[in-house]
């Protein structure tokens, strides 16, 4: 597909339309032949980053250099086939963008999608490319993969190059991506992540205290998911994955994550007074108030945290629900989201932030034709083992079928 071509038609909503590119392979490799869509906060020498909202693409000249996770890919045989709606500046897990719609989630219609790598996790799920790269911070590849009942890899902090991705929270920006099965999952870390060393895990911790905020109406399908996975491993046993409560472990991350996001973009914010949705706009305005001071305590909190982690972790793997429960419908208000639902979300989704770790969300069912994902955490450097025991323990798991 021509660069300059519009993307191609598809009633989804997942891919931008103000800043289309294509590029074509450069090289030929494993990914031979596919095809990916990318998160509209990756440079394309060229081509202009919008970042989720059209005062940053306004405002934005166009990229020298390809960013280097996109270059890998192409070199490795895929093509890039589009660029994918992002929420505005990262900032949302709901898939909701105030300038843009919201795409449609291909395997439940009357749901939300998920953020904010929204676009991406749609067309996969919708078959328009055969996987796509997202970013994740607070769960903005965890929760879309869960959504829209894909396979969805956050990998170990600084294990893909950021460079030629836009700016948000540094400590704990990731590049991640989603696919419909898990052997491409694996496929694209082996060229994102490249080979590692290390032996096998050796027992599955269940997290209990993640479990416990959890809908029963989900805990049957996540509870095959974790027998699927026990069976591969020695042992298995129970334990909270927070001593000192999930919701505090939470309070630390969004201290760090609204320091870091205002540091990053409060000068573009403050310069050109651009418009924002309800919910991303409160979060920013919260963020500009984060004072260094506070910022500093709840860094060295989560230096703390990240080394119980790893001592914690050792061989072994964490599962634990991706998302407390359904995804909540199309119609619910942002409001209601905000205070019922996304804190609920964060304290499941932010160990892995505070602990650099990778966690590989897994489309284990479905309640009522809607996807529900179980999460598996490994320590630090990682990322191919826990991949390939996602590739053992679901390689059967089809994908879930389109609701029309």
């Amino acid at each position: 597909m021509p660069p300059d071509a519009q993307p191609p038609a598809e009633p989804f909503g997942a891919f931008c339309h103000e800043n289309h590119v294509a590029r074509p392979a450069t090289g030929q490799g494993p990914l031979s032949g596919l095809s990916f869509g990318m998160k509209d906060v990756f440079d394309v020498a060229g081509s202009r980053t919008g970042f989720g909202h059209p005062a940053w693409l306004a405002t934005h000249p166009p990229a020298t250099v390809t960013a280097e996770a996109v270059t890998a890919l192409l070199a490795a045989g895929a093509a890039l086939h589009g660029r994918t709606l992002s929420d505005e500046l990262c900032y949302s897990i709901s898939g909701e963008n105030f300038h843009y719609g919201m795409p449609i989630n291909p395997a439940a219609r009357d749901r939300l999608p998920g953020g904010s790598s929204s676009g991406s996790a749609v067309a996969v799920a919708a078959g328009l490319v055969d996987f796509a790269i997202g970013t994740d911070c607070g769960g903005s590849v965890r929760v879309p993969a869960a959504y829209c009942g894909l396979f969805g890899m956050r990998p170990t902090h600084g294990a893909i190059a950021l460079s030629g991705v836009a700016p948000f929270a540094p400590r704990f920006d990731t590049v991640g991506w989603f696919a419909r099965d898990a052997a491409l999952l694996k496929k694209v870390g082996e060229v994102l992540l490249g080979p590692e060393s290390g032996a096998g895990f050796s027992q599955l911790v269940v997290a209990t205290d993640a479990f416990e905020r959890c809908d029963a109406n989900v805990r049957a399908v996540l509870d095959e998911g974790v027998t699927r996975l026990a069976r591969l491993l020695p042992a298995r046993s129970e334990a909270p994955l927070s001593p000192a409560g999930l919701d505090r472990w939470l309070d630390i991350f969004r201290t760090v994550q609204a320091f870091e996001i205002w540091q990053s973009l409060g000068g573009w914010i403050k310069r050109e007074s651009p418009g924002f949705g309800a919910g991303v706009g409160q979060r920013l305005a919260a963020a500009a108030k984060v004072g260094g001071t506070e910022a500093q305590a709840a860094r060295q909190q989560a230096n703390a945290i990240a080394q119980e982690l790893e001592a914690t972790l050792g061989d072994a793997l964490i599962c634990l629900p991706t998302t407390p429960g359904l995804p909540p419908l199309r119609a619910t208000a942002s409001a209601e989201i905000e205070t019922a639902y996304r804190a609920r979300a964060m304290q499941l989704l932010c160990p892995a932030g505070l602990g650099g770790l990778p966690q590989i969300t897994v489309p284990v069912g479905t309640v009522d034709g809607v996807p529900v994902g179980l999460s598996i955490l490994a320590r630090r450097g990682r990322d191919m083992a826990l991949l390939e025991v996602a590739a053992q323990a679901f390689a059967d798991l089809p994908s879930p079928p389109e609701r029309r």
